[in-house]
């Protein structure tokens, strides 16, 4: 305990001086800035201008300085030399973003303060956007199988609770954004080669004219994995369509397809990942585990601004999906899922007296009914008799208002959200023993932010909201054989409280430290009502057991060292902590039911690192009029993660170093450019996914080992 308060002093007393250096500074770099001030254009970074940028993961378009919450938006110019398989080679810059990839290529585990840390399997707690549309599902789970990263011009992480705009958020919103912003008609083919059999070829098409733009881009991955029984391949296709109607008006057509399948090779014990950490799980290989996908979406989008000052707006979406899984593990499942989806926005800007107000009210409305057939698992192949049948319907609807007031002019706004959400569970199993099961949950969750400028670009920022979380599709079985769902089983509560500072420092008539950026961040999260899993004879189910408090920091800073050096480096601290929490078990000892009751109050949570340190030099230049060159080494410290709720165990520590060499050359319309790098440079082994609370003690899944990327991008422009 006293280890751990001392760490709370050192942090506080960093972020103090870091706060008070930015105030104290404030004249020797702002020069005097206004509002009208135009600012010079510079190249794209990690955090591009706070006065430019603008998000629109908060529903409302706005630029990062003017919104109260921890934000960040990456541009594809800040990512292009990467290795672009998972969402880990670009975002692990992010402060506050946790990212374990289990198998080294897109099957990525997403946490923000926390949340979505105990999903084993997707994205949990965390609301995933594609072009602004929910990738997530009804019940809030994510598998990232469309993201295509050739095709993604920007992302956009909001951090931290926006329960009061989505649905199941407490974590917040990761946007992935497709490249419709160009300027002139162009075609890119893409060529990756890798480590383990890594193999990533496709092409971008884009095509600009005066009323259409239109973009489509194809990749197919093949990788072996560096683990045994870990191959998988993906045909990925994306396409937008946009037009403009009328002078303000937009009609998009977006739409995307996936098929591919990946081999798991499942979870170690201890004693098996210290011997080989790169065998599989002999029961995966015996059952010949795997996830065989494809799935595809059609979306249509209008939007319009009207008015005498077109101060209003209105935009309207409708989607539907079709999903096809095949999933084999100790039965064999075939899945088949339609979604149909539409949601609406109406955004009005005007004056209240003398005072700048935005207020917004929109609608969100999602259903998937779903038929999932139940065989036996016979080596990896589907057995001849149907063992069961079910269906089930997810509908989620919700609405939100939002009001942003002035209070001091161009100084102070304060930032008024809230949604209502009401989602449904309905199931049948159609053979016998049938039974049909039904489980609504709703809530009304309220959300206060304030933003005060110090100056155009210096802002403080606070909020304080309550976030719903309802259980996931796969959390409620029911340990009762009379029940489909578990009966007992809530929505998980919390109350969030952040407070912060961001800003961007520059002194543009100086060739050294030339500009700052920074955002530094607190927060402090209590949960009731946490979902917790637990066991009856060995099988897995989840109940409403702990009361957990979250306290952490989040720093991120980028310094221009000089003209194309840039020195980046992000911090989480995190101090989770169990503040009451009794697991029951139910074993079958010599024929009798026996149950245990363990008390966990004061451990921590589990797969969340402590401290999590991530720095980076950065080099670009050009050379000449047709060269340009790129140099990064980056640095990621992860310290060790307890693997369970008990405290059991906990994985080391372990430090990451990557480096890659980029070049950009431009002839007239032909570009060509080349990149590679190298991942865990010193090959270190060490645990890169925990498989939470294991029933049977397999927590350990091995990162990637050293491996090797080369890309060569051909591209012309028309």
């Amino acid at each position: 305990m006293k280890r751990n308060s001392g760490k709370k002093k050192i942090t506080f007393s960093t972020l103090m001086l870091l706060i008070l250096l930015g105030l104290g500074n404030l004249n020797a770099f702002s020069q005097k800035i206004t509002l009208n001030d135009t600012l010079p254009s510079i190249p794209d970074t990690i955090y591009r201008e706070l006065d430019e940028v603008v998000i629109t993961a908060t529903r409302v378009s706005h630029r990062i300085i003017d919104i109260p919450y921890s934000v960040v938006r990456l541009n594809y110019t800040s990512y292009k030399y990467d290795r672009k398989i998972g969402s880990n080679d670009m975002l692990s810059a992010v402060p506050g973003l946790f990212l374990q990839s289990r198998y080294g290529d897109h099957d990525v585990r997403f946490s923000i303060r926390g949340f979505g840390s105990r999903s084993n399997s997707g994205v949990r707690g965390i609301r995933i956007l594609l072009d602004d549309i929910p990738e997530s599902e009804p019940d809030g789970q994510t598998r990232l199988e469309a993201l295509d990263f050739n095709s993604i011009g920007r992302i956009e992480i909001v951090k931290g609770n926006a329960s009061s705009l989505y649905t199941n958020a407490p974590g917040g919103v990761a946007n992935f954004i497709n490249d419709i912003e160009f300027d002139r008609s162009s075609i890119v083919q893409f060529n990756q080669f890798g480590s383990f059999g890594l193999r990533k070829n496709g092409f971008k098409a884009a095509v600009k004219t005066d009323k259409y733009r239109f973009l489509t881009t194809y990749s197919y991955i093949n990788y072996d994995g560096y683990r045994q029984h870990n191959n998988e391949y993906w045909h990925i296709v994306n396409m937008v369509l946009e037009t403009n109607p009328s002078p303000h008006t937009s009609l998009s057509i977006l739409g995307y397809f996936v098929d591919g399948a990946i081999k798991l090779p499942g979870s170690l014990t201890k004693a098996e990942f210290e011997a080989d950490p790169w065998q599989a799980n002999p029961k995966s290989v015996s059952r010949d585990e795997k996830r065989i996908t494809t799935k595809g979406r059609v979306v249509i989008r209008y939007d319009a601004a009207f008015g005498g000052n077109l101060n209003n707006e209105i935009e309207i979406t409708a989607y539907g999906t079709i999903k096809f899984f095949e999933r084999t593990a100790k039965d064999y499942r075939i899945i088949n899922r339609y979604g149909l989806g539409l949601s609406g926005r109406y955004t009005n800007k005007s004056m209240l007296g003398k005072r700048h107000n935005e207020f917004s009210i929109g609608g969100d409305l999602f259903s998937q009914p779903a038929r999932t057939e139940y065989y036996e698992n016979i080596n990896g192949e589907k057995g001849d008799q149907i063992l069961q049948l079910e269906s089930e319907n997810i509908v989620n609807k919700g609405f939100y208002i939002s009001d942003n007031f002035e209070i001091l002019k161009e100084k102070m706004f304060v930032l008024l959200t809230g949604r209502y959400d009401n989602v449904v569970y309905d199931q049948t199993e159609e053979t016998l023993p049938s039974r049909t099961d039904r489980r609504p949950f709703n809530a009304f969750t309220p959300k206060l932010a304030l933003n005060y400028k110090l100056t155009p670009l210096i802002a403080l920022y606070t909020s304080f909201g309550l976030s719903f979380d309802a259980p996931a599709a796969n959390e409620m079985a029911s340990p009762v054989p009379a029940y489909l769902f578990n009966q007992d089983l809530n929505p998980q509560e919390s109350q969030n409280f952040e407070i912060g500072i961001k800003g961007n420092m520059f002194r543009w008539d100086k060739r050294f430290l030339k500009r700052f950026i920074y955002e530094a961040t607190i927060f402090n999260i209590r949960i009731d009502n946490e979902i917790i899993p637990y066991e009856v004879l060995g099988e897995v189910f989840y109940r409403n057991a702990a009361k957990t408090n979250r306290l952490g920091v989040e720093l991120g800073a980028q310094l221009e060292i000089y003209e194309g050096l840039n020195f980046g480096l992000t911090y989480t601290w995190s101090d989770f902590k169990y503040l009451t929490y009794e697991a029951k078990t139910i074993e079958d000892s010599l024929g009798n039911l026996v149950s245990h009751t363990k008390d966990f109050s004061g451990n921590i949570v589990p797969s969340v690192p402590t401290n999590n340190l991530y720095v980076s030099l950065a080099y670009s230049r050009p050379l000449g009029k047709h060269v340009n060159i790129f140099a990064k080494a980056s640095y990621q410290g992860i310290s060790g993660l307890w693997v369970d709720d008990e405290n059991t165990d906990k994985t080391k520590a372990y430090n990451l170093l990557n480096g890659l060499l980029g070049l950009d050359l431009r002839f007239g319309k032909l570009n060509i450019m080349a990149s590679g790098g190298i991942n865990n440079i010193f090959n270190e082994i060490y645990v890169g996914f925990t498989n939470t609370n294991s029933a049977d003690k397999r927590f350990y899944e091995a990162g990637a080992p050293r491996d090797y990327y080369l890309s060569i991008n051909l591209g012309y422009t028309f």
